[in-house]
């Protein structure tokens, strides 16, 4: 690790740097509250041992143009592995998180991490391979999956969607191809950590949802007591509604998430309800929630009353979120994302119907800034953060 003799003063200004994305020395030491002296001195340090970089000068405000410090690109790589329901996407990144090498395949979690994780063990070393990077390059690497995380341990506990991924040891897996720090975490936590360093910690409050949520408080990513805040998936929608994979009945999961607004969208085309949705199946043999937000922008009134309804349970889930912990921004994000602008329409007048007034007044819901790269960033965020503070000093 190219960190690990530094000092926690030299560490913590390597760490904020690289959530900056550029930044001054003078912005610096007013971020860390150091002096303008002990942050030149160790600004000085880190650019001998070619760990920072000098990216050119900022404009001026008066005076000699400061200097944009940013993490050297040539310190290493990071993995970002965002491990899907359905898929399975892995990245290559800089340290600045622009992406050398991206791969992504269907994959079937519910098969067990047998295939997946063979899978990852052949492709980690084949994108160093065809990007001619040697394996003690990496600096860490970063693993989000659809389940609830012990992350001091790093594995999954009792997840619904993944059977016989209970306990499994992901990071000992990964120790057959790379000598690098493995983290894991919730796949939406990570899609916040990937919010978070867009926004470059601009915004301190905020909600990432994909049917589950993750938080950020005061710039910081909040997991709970044992790491399974803002699971919002499987809180009651209905209790008379239909079963849902963690065994309980009427979770926000089971009747408003991606599948099952496919499983809507499905009925509505083999009763004939939907023209536009009959269609689509008849043409590639199956129904996708993109499908579903199409036709409800074409003006299939079916569609129209699916994405409807789906937006308004979200909402009316996050509505009691808002009233508790009353953020500033909700970003939504997954696959329920691509549906569209009918979609985020139901969900903020589900939250604006249900919160408080005080609550809303300055909300701003909207799709993840990311897009569909939002969980591989944040895998690297992930990666990069924690291999910075898990970096031990001389």
């Amino acid at each position: 690790m190219p960190w690990h003799r530094l000092s926690p003063d030299e560490l913590a200004l390597l760490e904020a740097t690289f959530w900056s994305g550029g930044v001054a020395r003078h912005a610096l030491a007013d971020t860390l509250q150091f002096s303008r002296s002990k942050t030149n001195a160790l600004t000085a340090g880190l650019l001998d041992q070619g760990l920072l970089d000098e990216a050119g000068a900022q404009h001026s405000t008066g005076g000699r143009r400061p200097e944009t410090l940013k993490v050297h690109g040539r310190i290493g790589v990071l993995f970002g592995v965002d491990i899907g329901a359905t898929s399975l996407d892995v990245a290559l990144l800089r340290p600045d998180l622009t992406i050398i090498a991206r791969h992504s395949q269907e994959a079937d979690v519910q098969a067990g991490p047998g295939p997946i994780m063979a899978r990852l063990r052949s492709l980690l070393p084949a994108m160093l391979a065809q990007n001619g990077i040697a394996p003690d390059r990496v600096l860490a690497v970063g693993i989000g999956v659809p389940g609830p995380v012990n992350f001091a341990v790093g594995q999954l506990v009792n997840p619904p969607l993944m059977p016989g991924w209970d306990s499994y040891a992901i990071r000992d897996d990964m120790r057959e191809i790379t000598d690098a720090p493995v983290f894991v975490d919730n796949d939406v936590n990570l899609m916040a950590l990937g919010v978070l360093w867009r926004q470059r910690k601009q915004i301190d409050n905020f909600l990432v949802i994909k049917v589950g949520t993750g938080i950020v408080c005061h710039g910081e990513l909040y997991r709970g007591a044992t790491g399974s805040a803002g699971d919002i998936g499987h809180i009651c929608a209905d209790p008379e509604g239909p079963l849902c994979r963690c065994g309980n009945r009427g979770c926000v999961e089971a009747m408003a998430a991606a599948p099952a607004i496919v499983a809507m969208g499905v009925d509505a085309a083999q009763s004939g309800r939907s023209p536009a949705l009959a269609a689509k199946l008849a043409e590639k043999g199956r129904v996708e929630a993109s499908d579903v937000g199409a036709a409800c922008r074409a003006g299939d009134a079916e569609a129209d009353a699916i994405v409807r309804r789906s937006g308004r349970l979200i909402g009316q889930v996050l509505a009691a979120l808002v009233n508790f912990y009353n953020p500033s921004h909700i970003f939504i994000g997954g696959g329920v994302s691509a549906i569209g602008p009918m979609f985020l329409a139901a969900i903020r007048q589900s939250v604006n119907q249900r919160s408080l007034a005080l609550s809303t007044r300055h909300l701003e819901i909207t799709a993840a800034p990311l897009g569909s790269e939002t969980g591989l960033i944040g895998a690297g965020v992930l990666a990069m953060r924690e291999a910075l503070r898990s970096g031990s000093p001389a």
